[in-house]
């Protein structure tokens, strides 16, 4: 069977609008939340978020071509571009009908969709926008992708909420290794950071209120976490073919060596408590990777900041590692990027990736009172210099989605 390269990344982030401003910062244990300034937040209990600063799509993408495209879709399509800039991938006549775009999205556009009711409310019918349903569905982050960059091959929109960015990579790494792919730009994207989603997610209690001190507002695994702090933006790997990647004298971050799935069937919102589901996704990794539990180096958490996500993926952790659990280290860059909901699971295998090839471990800030609960090697505060052979990065979504992928360093 087919191994399974990752030869480009690219991604838009609160940290940075590129792949190394976002790792840098990660590195400096950043805080990339803020005040909103997307909406008027004043009436909402949570009034802080994780934005991108300074995104312009004209940067990024024909100006008229923007206009036209949600926020998230102008995110996916910026990330796609830096990564096959990144691959230098050769993405022409010869190869194009192999390039499969599988990217995930838990909202879509729910900004232009907040945007064109309100016209409809003021205006009627007649005044929405044509280019609504276009620009909303989620299934169009992968659509304009594959439409701007040309790529004819399997086109897929995957809709499993803060697990889509890991199944869109899992699914796009299974169609190279069955051979009906020859690569794949793969990720999520999100820009939900909207009147509507926001206020959903505060009457669920899901969200963070520590509105004075935003940059520690992402606690993950310590006992004063209120809740996840929302963030935007998307992450694309290009993922090649090794053989393909090696004849062509590819860079090589890694290769996506295992894919667990798995669901709960539990709650539409809440992990499992005894992670049943998140174990026999993890297992599953590393069945497919061929993996041993202690073959594997570094984990990089869902690490939401919310009681029972920490708690139940700390049992998991525990349930697949045996004591060896306690000895690994598991960060969750979320405490500074906050929550991308379906762009998390793409950002993050980028910051397990620049780990493996760096041997950094980023941090887990704001740990300043650990949960008796939550009793593994986080990486507090400060990353640390590490040799990673192989690592895991974790993905779990409302609905008992779980998505787990396992990377390792690329072939001598």
């Amino acid at each position: 069977m087919e191994q399974v390269a990752i030869t480009g990344m690219g991604c838009v982030s609160p940290l940075g609008l590129n792949v190394e401003d976002y790792w840098q910062a990660l590195c400096a244990g950043t805080s990339g939340a803020g005040p909103i300034t997307q909406f008027d937040p004043t009436d909402y209990p949570t009034r802080i978020a994780g934005e991108v600063k300074g995104f312009d799509p004209a940067d990024f993408m024909d100006r008229k071509v923007g206009r036209r495209l949600d926020r998230f879709i102008q995110f996916a399509v910026a990330s796609s571009g830096m990564a096959l800039d990144d691959a230098r991938f050769p993405l022409n006549e010869s190869t194009r009908d192999g390039v499969a775009v599988i990217i995930g999205s838990g909202i879509g556009g729910i900004k232009t969709f907040e945007h064109e009711h309100g016209v409809l409310l003021e205006k009627g019918p007649t005044r929405v926008s044509p280019f609504l349903v276009p620009m909303m569905i989620g299934d169009m982050a992968a659509g304009q992708v594959s439409i701007v960059f040309g790529a004819r091959g399997a086109n897929i929109g995957v809709v499993t909420a803060c697990a889509s960015a890991g199944h869109a990579i899992g699914t796009a790494a299974m169609y190279i290794q069955s051979g009906r792919a020859l690569a794949a730009l793969a990720g999520g994207t999100e820009a939900a950071i909207a009147g509507t989603a926001v206020a959903g997610f505060c009457n669920m209690k899901a969200l963070t209120r520590r509105n004075d001190e935003p940059a520690k507002a992402s606690r993950p695994f310590d006992a004063e976490r209120d809740g996840f702090l929302m963030a935007e933006g998307a992450g694309i790997v290009m993922l090649e073919a090794l053989s393909h990647a090696q004849a062509r004298g590819a860079r090589i971050y890694g290769l996506l060596a295992g894919y667990g799935a798995t669901g709960d069937a539990h709650h539409i919102a809440a992990m499992s408590p005894d992670a049943e589901g998140a174990i026999r996704a993890i297992r599953e990794a590393l069945r497919t990777a061929g993996l041993q539990p202690e073959d594997v180096d570094y984990v990089n958490a869902h690490g939401t900041s919310t009681e029972l996500n920490d708690s139940s993926e700390t049992a998991a952790l525990k349930a697949v590692f045996g004591e060896r659990a306690k000895s690994i280290p598991v960060s969750s860059t979320k405490s500074m990027t906050g929550h991308l909901l379906g762009a998390s699971g793409a950002v993050e295998l980028i910051a397990t990736l620049k780990a493996i090839e760096k041997g950094v471990l980023p941090p887990t800030i704001n740990l300043e009172h650990p949960d008796p609960l939550c009793d593994l090697d986080y990486v507090p505060d400060l990353g640390r210099r590490a040799e990673i052979r192989a690592a895991l990065s974790n993905s779990f979504g409302f609905g008992g989605h779980n998505a787990v992928l396992a990377v390792t360093r690329p072939p001598a």
